[in-house]
């Protein structure tokens, strides 16, 4: 049997601890979600058998067309995430690898988290319906609201919410549908004055909402780089920082006047 010489033991000595910690590491939990596009659903229809928007002491416009908003969905906080997960997640467009803390700021249970997210969901819905409403001009005294959708937590509808109630109630301003008859898509939060914020999983969104038969996504500007990442063919990125400017690119999309760019 021939000798070992001294550079091989020590090899060897050293990679030991290694290749024992990438044991470790292949079947440890990691803190991370995977996660994968979600459902769209379209605000200006129903959903589970109630209209999304619902407005009263005022006629709603009969609409055409749809505005999606989209979703993301992640494995839970509490699920195990492996090293060959994460991996996986890596090579694979219809999946990311996202930490966990970025998809669950808040809770440390599922039960939390839930309430968390309806509690942010109640507040959008209220931003939402305060800037449509001012961005319109009209008083929560003349006009009434009433926005559901089950089964949905967080703020990142708001964008569309508004939309939507913009719609139902002035359309493009001239008599015409917001929409122009297309399937359009998108995602941000909104505050109360019109301002739009960016959300996170949007290369996700896009996905879906191509998938749902949008071909117009809107994005909040800040996030234009990571939407362009991984775009769907066929699908046009529009993006905006408020609800006027939403409204005004939808406007010159129909009209075929000139619409911002990522």
């Amino acid at each position: 049997m021939p000798a070992v010489s001294p550079r091989a033991r020590i090899l060897a000595i050293c990679s030991a601890p290694v290749l024992a910690l990438l044991a470790v590491a292949a079947f440890a939990p990691l803190p991370f979600s995977v996660a994968e596009p979600g459902s769209t659903v379209n605000v200006l229809g129903s959903h589970q058998g109630g209209p999304v928007i619902s407005i009263s002491k005022a006629k709603p416009r009969k609409t055409t067309g749809q505005l999606r908003m989209t979703t993301i969905v992640a494995t839970g906080p509490d699920a195990t995430v492996r090293l060959k997960d994460v991996i996986g997640g890596w090579f694979d467009t219809d999946r990311a690898v996202m930490p966990r803390d970025s998809v669950y700021p808040v809770g440390n249970t599922t039960k939390e988290i839930e309430a968390h997210n309806v509690k942010e969901m109640r507040e959008s819905q209220n931003s939402a319906t305060s800037a449509a409403l001012g961005y319109l001009h009209r008083s929560p005294r003349e006009v009434q609201v009433k926005l559901s959708l089950a089964d949905v937590g967080g703020p990142s509808a708001g964008l569309l919410f508004s939309l939507g109630i913009v719609d139902k109630l002035d359309g493009d301003g001239r008599g015409g549908d917001l929409t122009g008859g297309r399937t359009i898509a998108g995602t941000g939060t909104i505050t109360a004055d019109g301002k739009v914020g960016a959300v996170g999983g949007v290369p996700l969104k896009t996905q879906a909402a191509r998938r749902d038969g949008a071909t117009v996504f809107l994005v909040p500007k800040e996030e234009c780089s990571d939407a362009k990442a991984e775009l769907p063919k066929g699908l046009r990125l529009i993006p905006v920082t408020t609800l006027r400017g939403a409204v005004k690119a939808l406007v010159a999309l129909k009209s075929g006047g000139t619409v911002p760019h990522c």
